[in-house]
């Protein structure tokens, strides 16, 4: 079992019978999606839902036989599970490298208790520090928000698929990769100035949403909580 899978498999330990869960997007979190099928097929959990934040963790459940909901239907979540591509000290991250920032953001803030599982090379001192911040934009004159992403003290770049097509998410947008040399200075700062602009339509910033980080190393596993 990789880093990645212990950390997986841990987050299970916060799943009860009878929840409804948000489930994010990428490599990590598929381990959780794979876990908690195995679980629900044996019978260790039952009476699962999952709200998921992609077509393609959408796919997964639904291949695993984990029943699907929405937030239409429940507004509120017992619990979200999803990776992180950079966690600081004060558990602010980084996320959205596996395309579903937008969405994952929407389920995330309306859990009542939101487990971020990573291995210990996504931890940083610095936001930025490990690599680029996801922005989703609008595919309208797309160029002039990269233009203007560039005026924020980074690199921005369009992300192309590798045939040169832009990256287009579930939600019909386009993706900008922003580099910061130094880091981020000022996530928060960052945060406002890139919500308040219009045909930005969300970043890969997620500040002060994670309960808890469970982190995976060769050492072993721990569990990171917010500063009080």
């Amino acid at each position: 079992m990789n880093l990645k899978q212990q950390a997986a498999k841990h987050a299970l330990n916060y799943v009860q019978s009878g929840m409804v869960l948000g489930l994010g997007t990428g490599s990590t979190t598929a381990f959780f999606i794979d876990l908690l099928g195995e679980q629900l097929k044996n019978g260790t959990l039952t009476d699962i839902k999952i709200v998921p934040t992609s077509e393609s963790t959408k796919k997964r459940a639904v291949g695993l036989n984990i029943p699907i909901t929405s937030l239409s239907e429940y507004q509120r979540l017992d619990l979200a599970v999803d990776g992180a591509d950079e966690v600081d000290p004060n558990l602010d991250m980084i996320k959205g490298l596996g395309r579903a920032l937008l969405r994952e953001k929407i389920v995330e803030i309306h859990t009542d208790q939101f487990i971020v599982i990573v291995d210990e090379t996504k931890l940083v001192n610095k936001l930025g520090n490990l690599g680029p911040l996801p922005v989703e934009i609008v595919p309208f004159e797309h160029q002039a928000h990269v233009y203007w992403l560039n005026t924020l003290g980074c690199r921005a770049e369009l992300w192309l698929e590798q045939d040169g097509k832009p990256v287009i998410t579930d939600n019909g947008n386009y993706l900008v990769r922003c580099w910061f040399k130094q880091g981020i200075s000022n996530p928060k700062v960052l945060a406002r100035q890139l919500a308040d602009r219009p045909g930005i339509v969300e970043h890969g910033l997620f500040l002060e949403m994670a309960s808890q980080v469970i982190v995976s190393s060769k050492a072993g596993l721990r569990v990171m909580e917010p500063k009080t």
